[in-house]
């Protein structure tokens, strides 16, 4: 919960697409993961490494780990 409110509160105050806040949709997508809660934390993982190329660029490591870590959950 207190995550979500994190998540929330970057996109508000820094903007969606603000490293921070991608940090933070990342953060959210591991506990959901660790939670069971597979099929949000995929998604949430997607929109995170979609917004992460468009503003950190492909070959940003952030970005190269966001995307290993959608083709593990999607395996």
């Amino acid at each position: 919960k207190l995550e979500v409110q994190v998540m929330e509160t970057s996109k508000t105050k820094l903007g969606a697409d603000h490293p921070d806040t991608l940090s933070s949709m990342a953060n959210l997508a591991f506990t959901w993961k660790s939670q069971g809660r597979h099929a949000n934390a995929l998604a949430l993982m997607e929109d995170c490494t979609q917004a992460q190329r468009r503003v950190l660029g492909q070959k940003h490591p952030e970005t190269l780990s966001s995307l290993a870590t959608v083709a593990k959950w999607s395996s």
